[in-house]
């Protein structure tokens, strides 16, 4: 550990500074323990990440009768001609051995005596095979749950629970060009902010999701690691493929609660509510597929965001209050129970649904071993862009990514002469002073959130996103001025944050000429051949 002066605040020392405590995070921090001394950085408790929540499963070749090739295929089918295959192939090819790796950490998947390598195995939508393993329906709360015992446990990993990344520590100067030495963090707890210098840096801080006004993701997602990246100096790809689900509960007290889509495979229907006037109780599916609620996720997400766009609403309703009180129940016992506890009798009232930002298939842009523009700079997990998803996420492989980009990371970290920890300067907060009050931050990150909900969602236009700018502009102006003025807080700092990643997103919404993936302008509905992914480098 560094010297700590009496007068700044503190400095730490270590070899690799992990930051964020999701899959990504716990694999690469696990790899490197047993020669490197790891600072695992958690932005809450270890376990408040979107890791945790993640229902489904890890995509993987077990199964005799399938092969790597047709999950390749499936990849690049659902990446709508934007995948870069030797990413795919890369993290394909080592799908059985990320989950022969959990397996020894003692994840507890589905066991099937008759399956594949004695697992259950699921399948799910866009793939050609069943290669989902799966821990019941709480496959993400199963490996978090493995993975951080073990973290906990070990001797060369040190735990730094409730820090917030402000900006990396990087020294433009170095002869091999631009090298990151260290981090700034602010103790959530204590509110001081702490220097840690390391020889090497991992961002693994997850999702952007917080950007928009409703999303699955936790309240954590507000793409940090994205944006400090983009301040020190690194490259941000395809951040314009954001993936919707389309029903999300919107309520005050459940922003994250996705409403499963076999609601609507067991007859639910999307109505208008009493705010859309003369329409009310309209079912308004039927009039943009004739699949109805069946349709494909982005063709419901999208008939949604149309009618709450054409009617001024903040929701619509999924109702299925017309089938029996018992078939409710019993086929949705959680949901009812949660919602029920949120004051909401499905069985007798709809539930008031907006399509959710779920998914970041852009980031930092890296190769496949994680590493960034910047010398000393890993990013892993859905902060990066490998090229992996393309223009839009197949399922299940997002968990597959975590472990296999994060024991890449690790080999290249390892396989490097380990560097003496390089010494940072301390914060200096001499010239700043403390803050009145945050209001006027929640004011802007609503205001930020409902621009991009309405500008940038699911269904754009070039003059919606020329909108967004403007604003995003202005608001960058305040949030500038408020971080130069004054201490830093958490809202501050999410905002800040928030706004960079808003204005890449519309940036590279602007740059893309077409309609692909996730990416959908009324001025281009046409893919263009060739297509080319969007980088974006700081001016």
């Amino acid at each position: 550990m560094l010297p700590t002066p009496s007068s700044q605040s503190p400095r730490f020392g270590f070899d690799v500074v992990v930051v964020g405590s999701g899959l990504a995070g716990l694999t690469i921090a696990l790899h490197l323990a047993p020669t490197r001394r790891v600072a695992l950085v958690s932005k809450q408790a270890l376990n408040a990440g979107a890791s945790d929540w993640a229902q489904g499963g890890i995509a993987a070749v077990l199964d005799a009768h399938d092969s790597v090739e047709h999950h390749v295929q499936d990849t690049l089918v659902a990446g709508a001609g934007l995948c870069d295959e030797a990413a795919v192939r890369f993290v394909v090819e080592r799908g059985r051995a990320s989950i022969e790796w959990l397996i020894e950490r003692g994840v507890e998947f589905t066991r099937d005596a008759q399956g594949p390598a004695g697992l259950h195995l699921t399948r799910e939508g866009g793939h050609s095979a069943r290669r989902i393993a799966h821990a019941a329906d709480a496959t993400g709360h199963a490996v978090q749950l493995a993975l951080e015992a073990q973290a906990r446990a070990h001797p060369n990993i040190t735990l730094f629970e409730y820090r917030m990344a402000i900006d990396l520590i990087v020294d433009r100067a170095a002869g091999e060009g631009t090298r990151c030495s260290g981090i700034y963090l602010l103790n959530l707890q204590t509110n001081e902010v702490e220097a840690f210098a390391a020889s090497d840096v991992v961002l693994a801080t997850g999702g952007l999701g917080q950007v928009y006004l409703h999303t699955s993701n936790p309240a954590t997602a507000t793409g940090d690691g994205i944006a400090i990246a983009w301040r020190a100096g690194c490259r941000v790809a395809n951040l314009e493929f954001v993936q919707f689900h389309p029903t999300c509960l919107v309520h005050p007290q459940a922003s994250a609660q996705l409403i499963t889509e076999a609601m609507r495979g067991e007859g639910a229907h999307l109505v208008l509510p009493p705010q859309a006037g003369a329409r009310a109780g309209v079912r308004f599916m039927p009039e943009h597929d004739e699949r109805a609620e069946l349709a494909p996720r982005d063709v419901v997400a999208r008939a949604i965001d149309a009618e709450i766009k054409r009617h001024g609403l903040e929701y619509v309703h999924l109702d299925i209050s017309h089938r029996p009180p018992e078939f409710v129940r019993e086929h949705f016992p959680t949901l009812y129970a949660r919602c029920l506890a949120l004051g909401i009798d499905m069985t007798r009232e709809p539930l008031p649904v907006a399509p959710a930002a779920h998914y970041a298939c852009g980031g930092i842009h890296t190769d496949l071993n994680g590493r960034t523009d910047i010398h000393g700079l890993y990013a892993i997990g859905e902060t990066a862009c490998t090229g992996l998803h393309g223009a839009n996420r197949l399922a299940s492989n997002s968990l597959l990514e975590c472990v296999v980009l994060g024991h890449a990371a690790a080999t290249h970290i390892l396989a490097q002469a380990q560097r003496p920890i390089p010494h940072v300067a301390a914060w200096d907060a001499s010239r700043v002073k403390e803050a009145d009050e945050d209001v006027a931050l929640l004011f802007g990150r609503d205001e930020l959130r409902r621009a991009m909900l309405h500008y940038v969602g699911i269904v754009r236009t070039s003059e919606r996103l020329l909108r967004a700018r403007r604003r995003i502009a202005l608001l960058r102006d305040e949030i500038d001025a408020h971080y130069r003025r004054y201490q830093v807080s958490r809202a501050q700092l999410e905002l800040r944050n928030l706004v960079e990643v808003a204005s890449l997103i519309v940036e590279s919404a602007l740059q893309r000429h077409e309609s692909r993936g996730l990416h959908y302008n009324r001025d281009f509905p046409e893919p263009m051949t060739p297509t080319r992914s969007t980088l974006l480098g700081p001016a």
